[in-house]
């Protein structure tokens, strides 16, 4: 499901008007600050009706506007072409598919499918639990609208139980705990699945690229399995209420719920021993880069589709070694939007169907073979490519 053009209207500091992607590979090249991310943040936004950079609408407008919209056609696999348009003022967000409105961002789902690679990825690494979590969560809500409904609830579920202990109002805590344990096993359990599914193919990759085998991802949800004979199993919901009865005490004395999904950790093992923590840097790097590949696998062996990749400066992160590797072995795509510093070596990776636009000051131009090669180094590539 390619995109085929995007127009936008005071987004950020790009200038307004459309610009026509025909290729299978879009290269965008330029100095930092210029807009090349500005660029991937409006197709994210045009696919999910939200950015990956920030939650306030508000920070998108151009300095000086008090809106923005974007207006995005992306055609089918059955060769229909479909049209997404948004409008965002004074904090009301407007949202149409193909000319009707769209009620739930959900609607959205498996409608441009994109796979969002940037430098805050690292956080996926060796960051807090709660950005494996919300990894596992967003790897799930790009094609399971059951289990955004479910994550949702949960939510919703939590919040009033925690109000419930804070305001020190307990009486309705019983019927709380039934309706959590509910929503909350549900969303463990496609956790525990999707992380099985996760290791068939992150443990390959981080094999092929690095040289390093056995890396595996460890879910450890915060209600344990139950023990059943030799085997474990997930505690049924009745099970869950009887724990959350008895850790009742320390919930109140905390003010708030100290167990369920909230608080599942993801961890990162080889052998018997946690990796990050001894990882190096680029070995850091290189997980974040691997896991974001597995969730392009992931996807596409659930749906049978193939989604659109956005690489945000990501190459620069890996020494060339493992840079030409990670090309070669990068899952399949359907269209691949790339952003380059001046002086990277993105000439390498080319195909005839790549094109490449220059971006300076928020505008873009398409850029010819010479005027590529001839593109000044920043001093910034310049050191990191020697590092």
């Amino acid at each position: 499901m390619p995109f085929l053009s995007l127009a936008v209207d005071n987004f950020r500091n790009l200038k307004n008007g459309r610009i026509d992607f025909s290729g299978k590979e879009i290269y965008f090249v330029g100095t930092n600050g210029q807009g090349k991310t500005n660029i991937l943040e409006a197709l994210y936004y045009s696919a999910y009706g939200s950015s990956f950079r920030t939650y306030t609408d508000s920070q998108i407008v151009k300095t000086g506007e008090e809106a923005f919209a974007l207006h995005a056609l992306y055609k089918q696999e059955s060769g229909n072409v479909q049209k997404i348009d948004i409008r965002c003022a004074e904090g009301i967000k407007r949202i149409e598919k193909n000319g009707k409105k769209v009620q739930d961002r959900k609607e959205l789902i498996n409608t441009i499918p994109c796979v969002l690679f940037c430098h805050d990825d690292m956080r996926f690494a060796t960051g807090g639990p709660e950005h494996r979590r919300f990894f596992l969560d967003q790897s799930l809500t790009m094609f399971d609208t059951l289990y955004i409904d479910d994550l949702r609830n949960y939510k919703k579920i939590l919040k009033n139980r925690n109000q419930l202990l804070k305001d020190r109002s307990y009486e309705m805590l019983d019927v709380y705990d039934t309706q959590l344990a509910q929503c909350g096993l549900e969303v463990q359990k496609k956790r525990k699945t999707a992380v099985f599914q996760f290791n068939q193919i992150f443990g390959k990759l981080y094999e092929d690229v690095a040289g390093i085998d056995g890396v595996r991802i460890v879910y450890v949800p915060s209600w344990k399995e139950t023990e059943d004979g030799a085997a474990t199993r997930f505690p049924l919901p009745e099970e869950i209420r009887e724990r959350l009865s008895e850790k009742r005490d320390r919930d109140k004395m905390m003010e708030t719920t100290m167990s369920g999904p909230h608080r599942d950790r993801v961890v990162f093992m080889r052998g018997g021993n946690q990796f990050i923590p001894t990882a190096s840097t680029g070995q850091q790097r290189l997980t974040a880069l691997l896991l974001r590949a597995s969730q392009a696998v992931y996807y596409t062996r659930v749906t049978g589709v193939k989604p659109v990749f956005l690489m945000d400066d990501v190459m620069l992160e890996l020494d060339p070694d493992k840079r030409q590797k990670m090309t070669a072995i990068l899952p399949d795509y359907d269209q691949l939007f790339c952003t380059f510093l001046p002086g990277e070596p993105y000439e390498r990776y080319k195909r005839s169907t790549t094109r490449i636009f220059g971006i300076e000051n928020g505008e873009w131009h398409e850029m010819r073979e010479k005027e590529s090669k001839s593109f000044p180094q920043s001093n910034e590539v310049s050191n990191r490519l020697h590092e």
